[in-house]
């Protein structure tokens, strides 16, 4: 059996708080303004969390960026003199959780190669992304640059300016591109691409939801988004829909958006779907709003009744499933994904090394199909 577990403990939080509103400053904001906003509800979200990346037990067969991250052992790119240089983090929203924890495991390997590496937060605006490249380039001080795209393939002619300007760049977590079903870079010069390919993600939604609708016909389903007509969110639901296609029974009946920034957003909005559709069998969508949905349920009395799935395999996820609270979730490695990006951009700055495209999920048990029958063999990355 595989089992995947995090080389470093995950902090035991109290259900019910840290969730991270959306930050108001511009520029270069610092963790801290995030931390000193925070405001308490819903249940537990992870702040600073410190998880190492996955280790493999008894494991054969596995992608070489996945057995870079799991050896546990040092890396090649961490090898040699400091690099005395500062590299620019494009973070997609800095109140993302998810990406909080990749941001912790980038600054241990920055830390280890003499690198300085600054956040940048979108929050999750279009358009944003190019501007700081801009600001990154003027400066004149930065050698590379990580981003977790808000933009998709937008953002590519930006990306070329910076790669023509001298700088590497590394891909985390949200493609840059049009193919939806890769972990590939799309466009030339990039020194690495570390990410699950939403559409594989969405079909894996997909299975998971056939599972729990087995026996239930009509199986009525509320499908949240992350951010509605983001790349990765138009991905998930193309994989998703191309799955239960096939399954006539299984109707969704209500949609909403969870904004992938906790569980207050996603509590609110299930209570405005059972307001309008106040039945239903199946509610799937991000870890985050699983756990607002969660407590919206429990306060309707109907946590018992529907069966929830989750994306990200979250603490909040393997705990639910573990109990029974959540039928089950698509599996997530955040911390290694964080890593892995940041491993490759130290390779490309000392020698130019590019690693190419690295999927970290490529050795998961059951394809990371996590239920009540295999949750044993996962454990968390991240809170949620």
């Amino acid at each position: 059996m595989c089992l995947f577990k995090p080389l470093g403990p995950l902090p035991t939080l109290a259900r019910r708080q840290d969730v991270f509103p959306r930050p108001t400053g511009k520029g270069e904001p610092t963790m801290a303004s995030i931390h000193s906003s925070r405001r308490r509800s819903g249940i537990a979200a992870a702040a600073a969390i410190t998880v190492g990346a996955l280790a493999l037990a008894g494991c054969g067969g596995s992608s070489s960026g996945a057995t870079a991250a799991a050896s546990g052992g040092a890396s090649p790119a961490a090898a040699g003199a400091s690099l005395d240089a500062n590299v620019a983090y494009l973070s997609a929203s800095s109140a993302n959780t998810w990406l909080q924890t990749s941001k912790k495991e980038m600054e241990k390997v920055a830390a280890a190669n003499g690198i300085k590496l600054t956040e940048f937060d979108a929050q999750f605006k279009p358009g944003e992304q190019g501007k700081q490249i801009q600001d990154v380039l003027a400066s004149g001080k930065y050698k590379g640059i990580v981003i977790a795209s808000v933009d998709g393939a937008g953002i590519i002619p930006d990306l070329q300016t910076a790669l023509d300007k001298g700088l590497k760049v590394a891909v985390l977590n949200q493609v840059v591109g049009t193919k939806l079903d890769t972990a590939d870079p799309q466009f030339p010069g990039a020194s690495v691409s570390v990410l699950a390919p939403p559409l594989r993600s969405g079909e894996r939604f997909g299975n998971l939801t056939i599972k729990a609708c087995a026996g239930i016909s009509p199986c009525r389903v509320v499908y949240f988004y992350g951010l509605k007509g983001t790349p990765i969110d138009t991905a998930l639901k193309q994989g998703f829909d191309a799955k239960i296609k096939s399954h006539p029974e299984i109707k969704v009946v209500g949609e909403a958006e969870g904004k992938y920034l906790g569980p207050d957003v996603a509590l609110k909005a299930l209570q405005d779907v059972m307001q309008r559709t106040p039945d239903f069998d199946v509610v799937v969508g991000p870890d985050q709003a699983m756990a607002g949905a969660e407590l919206a349920l429990k306060d309707a009395g109907k946590l018992a009744k529907v069966k929830l799935i989750g994306l990200g395999g979250s603490k909040n996820a393997i705990d639910g499933i573990k109990a029974g609270t959540w039928f089950g979730g698509v599996y997530g490695a955040p911390g290694t994904e964080g890593k892995l990006a940041m491993e490759a951009l130290v390779a490309a700055l000392r020698s130019g090394k590019v690693t190419g495209g690295i999927d970290p999920l490529t050795t998961l048990p059951d394809n990371g199909e996590v239920t009540k029958e295999n949750v044993a063999k996962f454990a968390p990355e991240w809170n949620g």
